[in-house]
């Protein structure tokens, strides 16, 4: 058996970590004999529902191979009506059976977890309350509805509400009354683990509990312990643009994806999967955080970068090389490119450098064939008309506007220039031919030279990519999207202004846009909050200071080294981060593999081996890998695993593992202020455990 099969039956066999002075748990059998006789009927009637669910899906399997059975047997005989009628029928079939596929799975989830929790709520107009079971998903059985989705306008007291006086905006208006009582259950396999009332801080222990387990490689649904901060901007319908400043650990993305599947229950009529799109850092991150949505019943989301829509903007436009790595670039010109770039003054420099860019590169002169003439100072005017579309596409227009014209005016049916030709003649009065021309003239204009350096013809820098397409918006027009109704971007404080200028040209949609200044990966970017707001406007900030990812232990650790003021961790107490001195680095690595085999032997299921660039971390890779089943996370990655997993800083983003070692944790490798935020992003990536192993002299950023 390999080492991460090891690791693997470990995971499945192990134990969830509960803190050490957890209460003995109730007897949920002796204690909530109700609940253990209701838990029954529901998988009862589950089993009743999943059983006609098969039969649907087996009939509708049978009809669709009769169907094509008889097309192919009749080939001949059929005529073109009726072929066309079958064929029609094959699809309405094929559309009702995923649709009974879709049910019945839904239905297997639930019998394996029916539901979380039990409200009970008497509505101030009722004497006696009514009892609501909350889960995954809704499950009505004889035209009685037994479980509730946590979607649901009634699920939303369960998180937002005590015992006491309560009440839920339902669609025919506002609801108030009483909740009388809550439960919280973990089921699984069907089996009720525990049962916990709501006098006892539900809410608390249950955060302990589920805190306390083992990661995953795929992220989790947060369902059962959504806290009532997150359930505000989980169920935020209205915001054009929502900003989630979230701290490490925060849970950020996780509240960003649960909105998404909120939005998606509550306007299905007009919003599903393929209307939404995440711009995230890289494929790992798109990889681990792929099943959430699948598990709340949904289908996954498109992910995407903005590389990727760099290449489908300018496809046989102009090229453009990828993002050089800063941490392994030694190029002080270049870095100074990339900060000027990176600034909400860079905006207003284009913006500046826009407004009189129209008239300056068309010169209109007059247009004439034959006796047909449209004048200089009309065509000028038309432009000036169409001044809210890009330049290339007025003249488009204008052109139309001639035909037109020219066709009212002719009353002898004389031949007249096609569009196109009219549109040839238009371009010719353009002064620049191109936005590559443009950009340039923009630098020159501007007396900013010095600024723009091509790497090879025809060739952009990464950092001048969204800058040119901002131009090219303006001259020759982007591809908005048509299908894209609702955008995410993930790691906000990664993205420069300009990203953002473009992404309001393309999608004009909400957005959901989070992530956390305080972890700045890019030294050379050099925008804030502040300007991103400047760019959302009108938009809602929600900030979220409460880590739950890590141990208390571990935050504390973490504020010694960058003193995020507003950083609050939750009560779940673990070892304190190792510190470990190594008199050379053969000794750090022996010390980082006895690290690696108490993980093996441990109940952990993942740990990350982190370094400062990507190639320290293909470096230890290529060492370890010798002697341990591990898996290097680098760019090019696409998937996250269980098990030993070597990585950058910079891919780390968004991940979380068990146990975390930093090895080189010295002065020379984390010196700088930069080396701060770094250092801050490695440790908080550990859930439960944080060693940082180091040579020579302890790096100076942390603190006492």
């Amino acid at each position: 058996m390999t080492d991460a099969q090891q690791v693997g039956r470990r995971a499945l066999h192990a134990p969830a970590r509960i803190n050490k002075d957890k209460k003995k748990e109730p007897d949920v059998t002796q204690d909530f004999p109700d609940e253990i006789a209701h838990l029954d009927d529901i998988k009862g009637k589950l089993d009743d529902a999943i059983k006609q669910a098969n039969d649907s899906v087996e009939q509708f399997d049978k009809e669709y191979m009769d169907t094509k059975r008889y097309m192919v047997e009749h080939h001949g005989e059929i005529d073109p009506h009726e072929m066309f009628q079958n064929e029609l029928a094959l699809k309405q079939i094929d559309s009702r059976g995923a649709f009974a596929v879709e049910i019945r799975d839904k239905l297997a989830k639930l019998l394996d977890s029916p539901y979380f929790a039990r409200i009970d709520f008497r509505e101030a107009s009722k004497e006696t309350p009514a009892t609501f079971y909350i889960g995954r998903f809704a499950f009505s059985h004889a035209n009685e509805l037994l479980i509730s989705d946590w979607r649901s306008p009634i699920a939303g007291m369960f998180y937002d509400c005590e015992v006491g006086p309560a009440g839920y905006d339902a669609p025919a208006g506002r609801i108030d009354g009483e909740l009388r009582r809550k439960r919280q259950f973990k089921i699984k396999n069907g089996e009720m683990e525990y049962a916990l009332e709501s006098s006892v801080n539900i809410q608390d222990d249950i955060l302990q509990r589920e805190l306390s387990h083992t990661s995953d490689e795929k992220m989790k649904s947060i369902i059962t312990t959504i806290q009532k901060e997150q359930n505000l901007i989980i169920r935020n319908e209205k915001a054009a643009a929502l900003l989630i400043q979230g701290v490490a650990g925060s849970g950020k993305t996780s509240i960003a994806l649960h909105r998404i599947a909120y939005l998606l229950y509550r306007f299905k009529d007009r919003l599903s999967a393929k209307n939404v799109t995440i711009l995230s850092p890289n494929k790992v991150f798109v990889d681990y955080i792929s099943n959430v949505l699948p598990e709340l019943g949904e289908e996954p989301i498109y992910g995407m970068s903005f590389a990727d829509i760099a290449e489908v903007q300018l496809e046989g436009i102009i090229h453009f090389k990828p993002d050089k790595d800063p941490l392994e670039t030694d190029d002080p010109k270049w870095a100074k490119r990339v900060r000027f770039k990176s600034t909400l003054d860079f905006i207003k420099l284009m913006d500046e450098y826009l407004t009189r860019m129209p008239e300056s590169v068309f010169e209109p002169s007059d247009y004439s064939f034959g006796r047909f003439c449209a004048k200089s100072e009309w065509i000028q005017n038309r432009f000036a008309a169409y001044d809210k579309h890009p330049v290339k596409r007025r003249l488009q227009m204008i052109a139309d506007d001639i035909h037109d014209r020219f066709e009212t005016d002719n009353f002898m049916e004389e031949p007249l220039p096609n569009t196109r030709a009219v549109l040839k003649s238009l371009t010719a009065m353009l002064k620049v031919k191109n936005t590559l021309s443009l950009y340039k003239d923009f630098y020159k204009q501007m007396n900013i030279s010095d600024k723009f350096v091509m790497p090879a013809k025809k060739t952009l820098e990464w950092a001048d990519v969204y800058p040119f397409m901002y131009l090219h918006a303006a001259f020759e027009g982007l591809q908005e999207s048509q299908v894209i109704r609702h955008l995410v971007i993930d790691e906000m404080q990664d993205y420069t202004p300009v990203q953002y200028a473009v992404m309001n040209i393309l999608f004009k949609c909400q957005k959901t846009i989070l992530g956390d200044f305080g972890q700045f990966i890019n030294p050379n970017h050099l925008h804030t909050l502040g300007d991103l707001r400047q760019i959302y406007k009108g938009a809602e900030l929600v900030e979220l200071n409460k880590s739950y990812r890590s141990t208390y232990e571990i935050i504390t650790f973490a504020k010694r080294i960058q003193n995020v003021a507003s950083l609050e961790a939750v009560e779940r107490h673990g070892d304190a981060p190792d510190l470990i001195y190594c008199r050379n680095e053969q000794e750090e690595l022996a010390q980082i593999k006895g690290k690696i085999n108490t993980f093996q032997s441990s109940e952990n299921v993942t740990l990350g081996i982190i370094l400062k660039t990507n190639s320290m971390a293909k470096a230890l890779y290529d060492v370890l890998s010798r002697n341990y089943e591990v898996h290097l996370i680098s760019p090019e990655s696409t998937t996250f695993m269980n098990g030993i997993s070597i990585t950058s800083i910079q891919m780390s983003k968004g991940l979380e593992f068990d146990e975390v070692i930093i090895p080189a944790a010295n002065n020379e490798t984390y010196s700088s202020q930069y080396d701060r935020s770094l250092l801050y992003i490695a440790c908080t990536r550990a859930m439960h455990r944080l060693s940082l192993t180091y040579t020579g002299e302890l790096t100076r950023l942390i603190g006492a």
